[in-house]
């Protein structure tokens, strides 16, 4: 195979292809969607160190896939935008999968405009980069290439790496994608919203630790009838108990038709007796209850 035309980082020595893990699992691998250079790769690196083996996937769902056939120890997926909001590929895996969450990752975005180094910007004819980062760099780019085409990609990396084969291709990415596959940064920072972040989920087959660290989240699914006041009423526990909840979302139940399933975290840790009091209220108030684990807040 010829050697690929980008720059390839060392640290891509310590990726690892599914073919190559064991079937009983391999306790060092940390499963993301890939390629090298995305932002899920800095929510793992910062998470479990540089040197930690990775996985790279092709899909959110495939970090599930892998985590749940024991291919890896841990997945990493982004789960809200603090600019776009839910990534609802993960919440409708979150709300089939088995694993649990372990813990969260919150990553601070700053996209950039890459071109490869003999590029000429006026002969950029394509923009690409994934659906969120588009999304999340909207008006600069109504600004200053408003004809260009736009097409999304699996990944800011595959972007990137487009962008490497392309001179034609622009590439909305990180700085570690530019590094990666050896593009020049044309304009630094063209997110819209200057505080732009992004929430990572650590997934795991085994539960947190139980032991609170006084600083906890927990997250939980919430399926309703699809009655009058159904929201109400599942959320009156968290009001009486003095709860403060931190998200709410709402995603169609997909196995009935015009019902939902309510994403909700929320401070505190399922040993808590504040806590444990909601669960116990909840009871009755809801069709069912998922709880998807307690792990501590993120830095930050």
């Amino acid at each position: 195979m010829p050697p690929p035309r980008w720059p390839i980082s060392l640290e891509s020595l310590r990726v690892t292809e599914p073919a190559s893990i064991n079937s009983s699992g391999n306790k060092d691998v940390v499963a993301f969607l890939g390629p090298l250079g995305t932002f899920s790769q800095s929510a793992v690196d910062r998470h479990f160190g540089p040197d930690v083996v990775k996985l790279c996937v092709a899909t959110i769902d495939d970090v599930f896939v892998e985590v749940e056939a024991a291919r890896a120890r841990f997945g990493v997926v982004p789960v809200e935008n603090s600019t776009e909001g839910a990534v609802n590929n993960t919440q409708d895996c979150l709300v089939d999968t088995s694993l649990h969450i372990v813990a969260e990752v919150v990553i601070p975005i700053e996209h950039n405009f890459l071109l490869r180094k003999d590029a000429v910007a006026d002969g950029i004819t394509r923009i690409v980069s994934h659906r969120q980062s588009l999304a999340q760099c909207r008006r600069w780019l109504k600004e200053h290439w408003p004809h260009v085409d736009k097409q999304e990609v699996s990944s800011n990396a595959e972007a990137a790496r487009l962008a490497a084969e392309d001179p034609h291709t622009a590439a909305i990415a990180g700085e570690r994608a530019a590094e990666l596959y050896g593009l020049r940064i044309q304009t630094k920072c063209i997110q819209d919203q200057y505080n732009n972040s992004t929430r990572f989920l650590v997934l795991s087959r085994e539960q947190a630790p139980p032991t609170p660290t006084g600083r906890d989240k927990t997250s939980i699914l919430v399926y309703t009838e699809n009655k009058p006041g159904a929201l109400f009423r599942v959320l009156e526990p968290f009001e009486k108990q003095q709860v403060s909840l931190t998200k709410i979302e709402t995603r169609p139940a997909r196995d009935s038709i015009w019902a939902y399933v309510f994403f909700i975290d929320f401070e505190g840790h399922c040993e808590d007796p504040a806590v444990q009091n909601v669960f116990a209220q909840l009871q009755g108030r809801a069709v069912k209850i998922k709880n998807l684990g307690s792990y501590p807040m993120a830095a930050g």
